[in-house]
């Protein structure tokens, strides 16, 4: 019976729709028998690396991707001083999909949603306590949704300060990392960075890099859902082929 690497990580970007890419990534996974025990997600890439991280069938989570709105994760807020849109919807998400809110610290892989805390302007690993605080923190797209209060903490969207969560991942215990980055256009933007570069990763012989290509592809609607799945499995097999390193400690 193969059985999870706890020493090896997966650090999955964000990126908006492009998030779907990652479901390729894991089918690639899968199929190689390459089991990560740790998960470190930022914003859509913390989305999928939840639902991996819990244990869901990857078929649940490839149709969930397909089926996926943003009214799945989304709803108009009360309160638009904060936010047009309410994160609300996710915890309902997680009660339909587990059948309850989990702990981050009993789900059967060890697993952390990046956040910004807004005060500080640094980033917050979040791998304790109520998985939809987790999600519902690094998914809050500033302007569009609400943020979430952590005790004095007040948390958005991971990626303004990390994009890519490889030192999440190295955070939770992991010595190899497997990441995806997605090329999501906000990169770009002085506030939504990642802390090490393409480059830097490439370098790092603990890393295997996985970049899919989207050019061409849909970042905020779902249009391309299928064929963001289909790259992001093809950009696996190329990474992974190329791989000299895969510690399954």
């Amino acid at each position: 019976m193969l059985t999870d690497s706890r020493t090896l990580g997966l650090a999955l970007s964000g990126g908006g729709a492009y998030g779907a890419a990652h479901v390729g990534v894991l089918q690639e996974l899968r199929e190689r028998g390459i089991r990560p025990g740790i998960v470190a997600g930022t914003s859509s890439g913390a989305l999928v690396g939840a639902a991996y991280a819990a244990a869901v069938p990857l078929e649940a989570i490839e149709r969930a991707a397909r089926a996926f709105r943003w009214s799945s994760i989304a709803r108009m807020s009360l309160t638009r001083r904060l936010g047009l849109l309410d994160s609300g919807a996710v915890t309902d998400a997680i009660h339909r999909t587990l059948g309850d809110d989990p702990l981050i610290e009993d789900l059967p892989r060890r697993f952390g949603a990046v956040a910004t805390d807004l005060r500080t302007r640094q980033a917050v690993l979040i791998d304790k306590g109520p998985l939809d605080i987790a999600l519902r923190a690094t998914i809050a797209v500033p302007g569009l949704l609400a943020p979430v209060r952590r005790g004095d903490q007040v948390l958005m969207d991971g990626g303004m300060v990390d994009n890519v969560p490889v030192s999440a991942s190295r955070l939770l215990g992991a010595s190899t990392v497997i990441v995806v980055r997605l090329h999501a256009k906000w990169e770009n933007v002085r506030m939504m960075r990642v802390a090490a570069s393409a480059a830097e990763l490439e370098e790092d012989p603990s890393v295997v890099l996985i970049q899919p290509e989207m050019k061409g592809l849909a970042q905020w609607s779902m249009a391309d859902v299928p064929r963001l799945i289909e790259e992001g499995r093809r950009a696996a097999r190329v990474a992974l082929d190329a791989a000299d390193v895969l510690a399954q400690g």
